[in-house]
């Protein structure tokens, strides 16, 4: 019996798949747990129009990664923070602080976004890597001057 599985079953097949299984297997075990569907003419093309529904998807969310990364390339962030001699910081910038700058400046962008290795302890201009999608980075640019 030809069926297109509605969840990962193991040893069988992944979400989404189209796979010949015994007639049993799918009567007495895949079709009662609703892990399966038949795969009639119908249901393949709903299969087929919600893949593609989740590929137009995707490709939205990466351009709207794309367009975000080129907005955060031309920024520059400013923050004040007290500092000592030498231009070592009181405290640490972290990505917590620089996400609220970036919210105050009207672009939304969730702290865990931002790969900062360890927190911003100088003065001066720093550069970080922002992963805003599997696919797209951008660089973004922090200045923090003295209180």
């Amino acid at each position: 019996m030809k069926v297109i599985f509605l969840k990962d079953v193991k040893g069988q097949g992944k979400k989404g798949q189209i796979k010949e299984v015994s007639d049993g297997y799918a009567a007495n075990f895949l079709l009662p747990r609703n892990l399966v569907r038949p795969a009639t003419e119908g249901n393949v093309k709903v299969l087929e129009n919600q893949s593609a529904a989740e590929e137009r998807r995707k490709q939205e969310e990466k351009e709207e990664a794309q367009a975000l990364a080129t907005k955060l390339e031309a920024m520059t962030v400013q923050l004040k923070a007290k500092a000592g001699e030498g231009g070592r910081l009181f405290g640490a910038i972290t990505s917590k602080q620089i996400a609220e700058a970036l919210a105050s400046s009207g672009v939304k962008l969730d702290k865990r976004k931002i790969e900062l290795d360890e927190p911003i302890r100088t003065l001066g201009v720093t550069q970080m890597a922002v992963k805003l999608h599997p696919e797209v980075k951008a660089t973004l640019k922090v200045q923090v001057t003295e209180e």
